[in-house]
């Protein structure tokens, strides 16, 4: 099993400021840290780490080629990168003395990815591969279409969560993974078991997992639900850790794991990465897991 990820790719320019900056004030900025980021590439590190074959599509610019080298140094095929004119997908990040953050997302070339890049990543697929998608680029819907035809698995993670959900055919879908915020979106509804049976109606041929942060996860297919605690570790920077899950999760898939001992490898993965600080930088390899 191989895993195609259409998925963004941002540059995370993080700036260390005293506060917020309130509108009309000019403040100064103590340090500024530049990260690898995108829900995208994060999930398709965490494949590549796991030793899951995987394929990246998506865009970047010239600013972000330091991206696409970082992706092919965790083992991640970035045939499918594309350079183009124009700015990549970024992200300015205030971050207060106090740990509060203000965020501002530009889609840049993440948002105009053409069919003809999917239809060569999708040769090299065949049925039975996953087809993973989040919310962060274009062409969800006709990706999810050319991978049904394929026969592929699709995994959605839906974050984040807006509008443009809904117009997605999700009947298609073989995986849903969302957190409990995104599960409230997409079921209209609050309440563990009454978003699981709304998830399940709307998508009615996924396994939908939820995962629930320092509770753990809940996964639920053909009419069973297994739950899996989280590991209880100090926790020094969340970033990325459910983009590990998924990672992991998939990678437990491709194992030909049960579902359980899937959502326990990707609590274990997460467990390692909510232990160190950035995004990227925080993601485990599989040998670390022990």
């Amino acid at each position: 099993m191989k895993v195609i990820n259409c998925g963004s790719l941002n540059i995370d320019y993080v700036y260390h400021v005293p506060h917020i900056a309130r509108p009309g004030e000019t403040i100064a900025c103590a340090k500024l840290v530049r990260h690898a980021g995108g829900k995208g590439s994060n999930q398709s590190l965490a494949l590549g780490r796991a030793g899951v074959e995987t394929l990246h599509v998506g865009q970047i610019g010239n600013d972000g080629i330091f991206l696409k080298e970082g992706l092919a140094a965790s083992g991640v095929n970035v045939d499918f990168v594309a350079v183009v004119d124009g700015p990549s997908g970024h992200a300015i990040i205030q971050v207060a003395a106090d740990g509060e953050n203000a965020i501002t997302l530009f889609p840049g070339a993440n948002c105009s990815i053409p069919e003809k890049l999917l239809d060569a990543a999708f040769s090299r697929a065949s049925s039975g591969d996953v087809l993973l998608l989040q919310n962060e680029t274009n062409a969800n819907a006709l990706a999810m279409r050319k991978a049904a035809a394929l026969g592929m698995t699709i995994c959605l993670n839906p974050a984040p969560i807006d509008a443009a959900i809904e117009r997605l055919p999700l009947e298609t879908l073989g995986i849903l993974v969302v957190n409990e915020t995104e599960g409230e979106g997409l079921a209209g509804c609050s309440g563990l078991e009454n978003i699981i049976k709304s998830l399940a109606r709307r998508c009615p041929n996924a396994d939908i997992i939820m995962t629930l942060g320092g509770e753990g996860v809940v996964g639920y297919s053909h009419g069973e639900t297994v739950r899996c605690p989280a590991r209880k570790v100090a926790v020094v920077d969340t970033t990325a850790a459910g983009d590990t899950f998924i990672g992991y999760y998939l990678a437990g898939r491709a194992r030909g794991m049960g579902m359980e001992e899937c959502l326990r490898l990707g609590c274990q993965a997460s467990s390692i990465c909510v232990g160190r600080p950035g995004a990227a930088d925080s993601i485990p390899r599989f040998e670390e897991l022990g």
